[in-house]
């Protein structure tokens, strides 16, 4: 198939993926959201069951992800100093989580070694859209990091947390029952 052909051949799938999702979901996509899987893609990197993650997303190094995560679009996973995000965690679209920076090493006019420290994130978490977290975070269970924030130290579990630098502001209470409160500070 030359050039051209291929050019048509995908303007056609494009056409027919976008017709079909927009009739199923009414959204639209780019195209590679309509040909990769991206149930597929988080087996192929050996994330839990049922996860999820988009092919704009970026995944360096160990990175561990439990069963029932989504992981939205234009995510950098940075698992060079170890990542493990636990199970029904929604990584929103944009968020950035790394474990290494090289401060240290641009500084030192690359003498200093870059520095890496593992981010760990607990089951049941969501983290807002565009958000950052700093190596060498743990954030507990039952977090709610609202949107652009920067997480650069430990979150207990059940907190509520957000701004640029992070802060804790209320707390997550989670029923018997399954059901969610969020409790603010006043």
């Amino acid at each position: 198939m030359d050039a051209p052909e291929l050019l048509h051949a995908l303007r056609q799938l494009h056409a027919e993926r976008s017709a079909a999702v927009r009739e199923e979901w009414n959204r639209s996509l780019p195209l590679a959201d309509y040909v990769v899987d991206r149930w597929q893609r988080a087996r192929d990197l050996g994330f839990g069951e049922g996860a999820s993650i988009y092919d704009s997303s970026l995944v360096f190094g160990d990175v561990r992800v439990g069963a029932g995560t989504w992981v939205g679009p234009f995510t950098v996973l940075d698992g060079t100093g170890g990542l493990t995000i636990g199970r029904t965690c929604s990584i929103s679209a944009g968020v950035q989580i790394y474990t290494h920076d090289s401060v240290r090493w641009a500084l030192s006019g690359g003498v200093a070694e870059y520095e890496r420290r593992p981010v760990e994130i607990g089951d049941h978490c969501y983290i807002g859209p565009m958000t950052l977290v700093a190596m060498g975070v743990t954030i507990g269970r039952h977090c709610l990091i609202g949107a652009n924030s920067i997480v650069n130290k430990d979150l207990p579990d059940n907190s509520i947390a957000f701004g640029s630098t992070c802060r804790i502001v209320g707390r997550v209470v989670v029923g018997s029952d399954g059901s969610v409160a969020l409790e603010y500070d006043t």
